[in-house]
């Protein structure tokens, strides 16, 4: 397991204070604000906590009402909603500084047969014949900044990308598209715990999303022109998945107006069973 992946897992594991209330912090002070895909992972690791292990988690929608500062903690106040035979619900509301700065409503669920059917997989490069995406930076731009290597070089999710990255349809035009493809897996070997699988699909799910939207019109978040938070975000996990092994996470933008951006995404294992499906709605500025 790699040290980046061993300091995530440690960020998820949070700090039991009461019965349905919970601490969680940041992995880095230094940043601008927190990621909001670290605390819709940590919110939905709360929920869980009070859910029975036999009944996993099968959506969530959530809200980010404020920037989350990090260099405080993050205090989640989980709301057992309802314990009923079949679902269960809970509602976490996150708290700094006496404010929330965001809400997740989360749904569980007892499993039970029924009907199946599942768009297909779209057909694109296997992960391993794409070349890692710091080697397409640095063919781009020569050697990285410390601190854009370090994001790349020490994420604790391996990504790659069989299509154009944002910065490369940035430069060709012919290369913009509002659909955007990545590969991912987290960089080591998790245990057989399905709660974490999914806080970790949480978590990475809020790192590639909006990119559909800059892709569209040739942006990039490199070069300071485009500047984006996350408003709402809303999953729906259909079968058990492995966060450790290679998944497909399609992305496409249907439209973007108002300074917001929709994305949705459909996340794949690699023999072809939809697992995850994704929405979200980012608040997106551009420089003039």
């Amino acid at each position: 397991m790699s040290k980046a992946l061993d300091n995530l897992l440690d960020l998820l594991d949070l700090e039991q204070i009461e019965v349905n209330i919970f601490r969680g912090r940041s992995p880095d002070e230094r940043v601008q604000r927190v990621f909001g895909g670290q605390v819709a992972g940590q919110a939905l690791v709360a929920a869980g906590r009070t859910v029975p292990a036999d009944r996993p988690v099968h959506s969530l929608h959530a809200y980010f009402i404020r920037p989350g500062d990090p260099a405080v903690p993050l205090v989640y106040m989980v709301d057992r909603t309802r314990d009923g035979r079949s679902f269960t619900t809970r509602r976490v509301s996150v708290i700094q500084h006496g404010k929330t700065i965001f809400t997740l409503s989360a749904s569980f669920q007892l499993p039970e047969p029924g009907i199946e059917h599942a768009a297909a997989m779209p057909g694109v490069a296997p992960p391993d014949s794409i070349a890692p995406t710091i080697e397409r930076l640095e063919k781009l731009f020569g050697p990285l900044e410390p601190r854009y290597e370090r994001r790349f070089t020490g994420n604790p999710v391996e990504l790659r990308f069989p299509g154009p990255l944002t910065v490369e349809a940035q430069r060709d035009p012919s290369l913009r598209t509002a659909k955007n493809m990545v590969w991912l897996r987290v960089d080591g070997d998790l245990p057989d715990d399905p709660l974490l699988h999914v806080c970790l699909m949480t978590y990475a799910s809020d790192m590639t999303l909006l990119d559909s939207v800059l892709l569209a019109h040739g942006l990039s978040w490199v070069d300071g022109v485009a500047m984006g938070a996350s408003l709402d975000h809303a999953m729906w996990f259909h079968r058990p998945f492995r966060a450790d092994q290679w998944l497909l996470y399609s992305q496409e933008s249907p439209v973007a107006s108002g300074a917001r951006g929709l994305a949705r995404g459909q996340v794949f294992t690699q023999d072809g069973q939809l697992v995850v499906s994704v929405v979200q709605e980012g608040l997106i500025r551009t420089k003039s």
